[in-house]
């Protein structure tokens, strides 16, 4: 196994979880870690949020130690804000602290915070540098290849990063008003790994073994993240870890076995914020599970109006009478 540091972290060269807001929380983060993710990033929180103590806020960086190695994720548009939310963010004992330069959304971007930092690159550096002087905790920042297909900057935004402290930097190769669509360009990947001399993590398309090998391959990369591809597949950390194990790479789970994961998730959730937001959560997440299963659609209609854990494992156990052992 080979492995990259970042700080004091030593990190598995596998596949590690994306920070995905409203997604990636912590039990997310655990099912990840448990089918073997290199690493994980917390969901973004705001700095503004943490200075002026929003408790909700406060919440997105409780990290435990199922998850370490793992980051919490910041976004804002100030060097002063983040300056003191990374010293709150030490409180949570987080093993790095990432900046958020990529998330395209509206809410975000319209405040000056996330992909609109690409286009005021000495802005996203005093941010870095105010972040970096401020901590001992080693800080990265994640961005993609630039705002429009016109402004492909993510090679000066690594170096503007580099430059004023960071440790390491994740490219997601799309740009801001792909948002989710398209095609990541990898090549942007690769020239931002030939231009810094930091670690580079790669993020875009990786739904498979072969995609995170090939993102190796083709960019150089340091580390690779997945996103979305992780949606209801948990499993495919353990894939790509047996594969850079050179074990035999572990089938797609059964349907039988992909209820069992997702009970295992749901009862995480439930654990984590009691039955009813839980259960809420959950149906987002059942969606994702289910999704090739005959009669998907209905399904995913039952699991949207369940309120308990009781609904929960009445749904399941009646896919399991079904008798189901195949994928549409």
């Amino acid at each position: 196994m080979e492995y990259i540091r970042i700080g004091n972290s030593k990190i598995e060269k596998t596949a590690a979880l994306a920070p995905m807001a409203s997604v990636a929380d912590r039990a997310y983060r655990l099912m990840a870690k448990e089918f073997g993710a290199a690493y994980c990033v917390a969901e973004m929180a705001s700095v503004k949020g943490l200075c002026y103590s929003d408790k909700k806020t406060a919440e997105l960086l409780c990290l435990s130690e199922g998850e370490r190695p793992a980051a919490v994720q910041l976004f804002g548009a100030e060097p002063e804000f983040f300056a003191r939310a990374v010293k709150i963010a030490e409180e949570y004992k987080p093993d790095i602290i990432d900046i958020n330069a990529g998330c395209p959304m509206p809410k975000i971007v319209n405040g000056g915070a996330g992909a609109a930092l690409m286009k005021t690159p000495r802005l996203l550096g005093e941010i870095v540098r105010a972040a970096a002087e401020a901590t001992d905790i080693p800080i990265t920042v994640k961005f993609r290849s630039g705002w429009d297909e016109n402004t492909i900057n993510a090679v000066e935004i690594a170096k503007i990063a580099e430059e004023n402290g960071a440790a390491a930097v994740t490219v997601h190769s799309r740009t801001k008003n792909q948002l989710y669509t398209g095609k990541a360009d990898r090549s942007v990947i690769k020239a931002v790994k030939e231009a810094v001399n930091i670690p580079v993590i790669a993020s875009g398309d990786v739904v498979s073994v072969e995609d995170c090998v090939e993102m190796y391959e083709q960019t150089g990369c340091d580390l690779v993240m997945i996103g979305r591809g992780s949606y209801g597949r948990p499993w495919l950390f353990g894939q790509i870890r047996d594969h850079f194990e050179g074990k035999q790479v572990r089938k797609e789970p059964d349907i039988d076995e992909k209820l069992d994961i997702m009970r295992r998730h749901i009862s995480l959730l439930v654990e984590d914020k009691g039955e009813y937001v839980g259960i809420k959560e959950a149906r987002r997440q059942a969606a994702w599970y289910i999704k090739g299963i005959s009669g998907a659609a209905k399904l995913r209609d039952d699991f949207s109006r369940m309120n308990t854990l009781d609904d929960f494992e009445r749904l399941t156990e009646k896919i399991r009478e079904s008798g189901q052992n195949g994928l549409n």
